[in-house]
């Protein structure tokens, strides 16, 4: 009784906070910059310390970190393809004029990302709930507490690289189902915790990249730079206060 609910509140807290950004996206480049510091604040206190951990149980600290510098270059390089696809010399010359001159994949590779993301979060607390119900409580609370802000950045993704409202809605709604998928699919598989250390030291890469080299930029990108770093800073700071309350 008790994972369908932790489930259903997912579902909730990651809908929730991608409605938010829809409703406010005249404001979208400091949800942006909130949004970046988010990815990061995930990739640094949550993703890199529970990799390292189930890692350094079979091997060295520099193994998950060179994971994590792994996820950092395949995402440097997918995103690469994606902006070189489908541009020509042309269109190139407008793209910081014409938000709708970005590249189209690159909105639904970070999209992607996340629900991949929040897949694997679902994951995690049913795979944690088969060690103990103690372990699954930590881990769902550390869940939960940052869903919101994945709605956020699932939606500013998407509306950053075409501006459909229509079609960031339809990924909200995919990246909210994704965690109850996740837990629901532990039903029927165990991995192990090295395979799932492996896996968020390379997501820990993507999310360092996502973070620094496409949101940041783009949030101040002819927008006011101290209320879009302010955002950035506070997205850092949200993110580090839930994660560190979330395992008290």
């Amino acid at each position: 009784m008790v994972l369908p609910l932790i489930a259903l509140g997912a579902f909730v807290a990651t809908f929730l906070g991608g409605l938010f950004a829809l409703r406010f996206k005249d404001k979208l480049h400091l949800i942006l910059g909130f949004s970046a510091g988010a990815v990061v604040g995930v990739a640094l206190f949550d993703l890199l310390p529970e990799s390292i951990s189930l890692l350094s149980k079979n091997n060295s600290i520099s193994y998950g970190t060179a994971l994590v510098g792994l996820g950092f270059v395949i995402y440097m390089v997918l995103d690469r393809l994606t902006s070189f696809h489908g541009h020509n010399d042309e269109s190139d010359e407008h793209d910081c004029d014409n938000p709708h001159h970005h590249s189209h994949g690159k909105g639904v590779l970070g999209a992607t990302s996340l629900a991949v993301h929040s897949f694997l979060d679902g994951a995690a607390i049913g795979l944690a709930f088969q060690v103990s119900v103690a372990v699954g409580a930590i881990v769902a609370i550390a869940v939960l507490v940052h869903d919101f802000s994945d709605g956020i950045n699932t939606v500013g993704f998407i509306m950053r690289s075409e501006g459909s409202r229509r079609r960031a809605f339809s990924w909200l709604i995919l990246d909210a189902i994704a965690p109850v998928v996740g837990v629901v699919s532990t039903m029927f598989f165990v991995v192990s915790g090295n395979t799932l250390g492996i896996i968020l030291a390379i997501f820990c890469g993507f999310f360092l990249y996502i973070g620094a080299s496409d949101l940041l930029p783009e949030s101040h990108h002819e927008h006011p730079v101290f209320a879009t770093t302010l955002m950035t800073v506070l997205g850092i700071a949200v993110l580090y206060g839930a994660i560190y309350l979330s395992g008290v």
